[in-house]
């Protein structure tokens, strides 16, 4: 059934409360797809699942053909966040508005609550663990980095929120990258409103990104200034890191899409525009897709040039 973008919109939405308060309450939501022609906007998370895309805006839609055309899916309601691991096809991971965690095992079309255990209060960011795939982080708002070893089942706190230009600060993106310097040889890169910090998943500090690895950094205490960092100020709304190639990161400012080769020593900018969300192809590190001034857009030489997809 083909409806307009505004006429999906509205309804979706009527019905996405509904079930977006079921999900909160446990228990084995059932939903049904609508077909549309364009992603649902204002997007606000995109992820892949194997080589389908999925967003979530007033909305969650999937598309099989590279975003030209659209499956509206009845998912919870205000999804603030998304993951996926590329070992668990079907599995996604939302983090919600409302509080707590919904889990895909059938790529969107069935959701649960997965939320036992963590605080009340939004859920910004979520993230995978790159070499676990039931390994499952997320970020409450006013509260910290929290993690589910058994795929959202039951949650414990990793880590307080990190102290930076002299506050406690939000985890607004979290990404899982697989580096040989962390400590177990994965970090979690986390954005914040002021700036990029990790911690390797040993959970013993937050710390600035430089060169070397993870216990060279504990002992040296202060990191030395980077040749190109991020820009100064500006909030870090969205992270992702490349499963075929961890060091290539990309970043989601107001300023545009920024990208490093290095684990997030030294950045440059990709695209320009104010972008709200970025996401890299599971097998492709140079297939990468982002929100643009709220515009979904694509790269296929990791960056260097941009496509729209799917205009409204």
């Amino acid at each position: 059934m083909k409806k307009s973008a505004a006429g999906l919109a509205t309804e979706l939405s009527r019905r996405g409360f509904v079930i977006g308060a079921a999900v909160a309450g446990a228990g084995l939501i059932v939903l049904s797809g609508l077909r549309a022609s364009a992603a649902p906007a204002p997007i606000r998370a995109l992820v892949f699942d194997g080589d389908a895309l999925i967003v979530a805006g007033s909305n969650l839609g999937r598309s099989e053909d590279g975003g030209q055309s659209w499956t509206a899916l009845l998912g919870p309601a205000a999804i603030l966040a998304l993951a996926t691991h590329p070992e668990r096809p079907g599995r996604l991971v939302a983090g919600l508005a409302s509080g707590g965690v919904a889990l895909s095992e059938d790529g969107g079309r069935t959701w649960q609550a997965r939320s036992s255990g963590l605080p009340e209060g939004a859920i910004d960011a979520v993230t995978v663990a790159a070499g676990k795939p039931d390994m499952v982080y997320a970020a409450a708002r006013g509260d910290g980095l929290w993690k589910s070893e058994d795929a959202g089942q039951s949650w414990s706190l990793a880590m307080d929120r990190p102290w930076l230009a002299d506050a406690e600060r939000d985890l607004l993106a979290l990404a899982s990258v697989d580096l040989a310097t962390g400590m177990g040889g994965i970090w979690i890169y986390a954005g914040t409103p002021a700036g990029l910090t990790r911690v390797p998943d040993c959970f013993c500090r937050w710390q600035d990104v430089q060169p070397g690895n993870a216990m060279d950094a504990l002992v040296s205490g202060d990191a030395p200034p980077s040749e190109a960092p991020l820009p100064a100020g500006e909030p870090i709304v969205a992270l992702a890191s490349a499963n075929t190639a961890p060091e290539t990161l990309y970043a989601a400012l107001p300023s545009g899409v920024w990208t490093s080769r290095d684990g997030g020593v030294v950045w440059s900018r990709a695209a320009e525009g104010s972008a709200s969300a970025v996401v890299i192809h599971p097998a492709d590190e140079k297939h990468v897709v982002a929100v643009l001034d709220d515009i979904l857009k694509h790269s296929r030489d990791g960056g260097t040039s941009w496509a729209a997809l799917a205009a409204a």
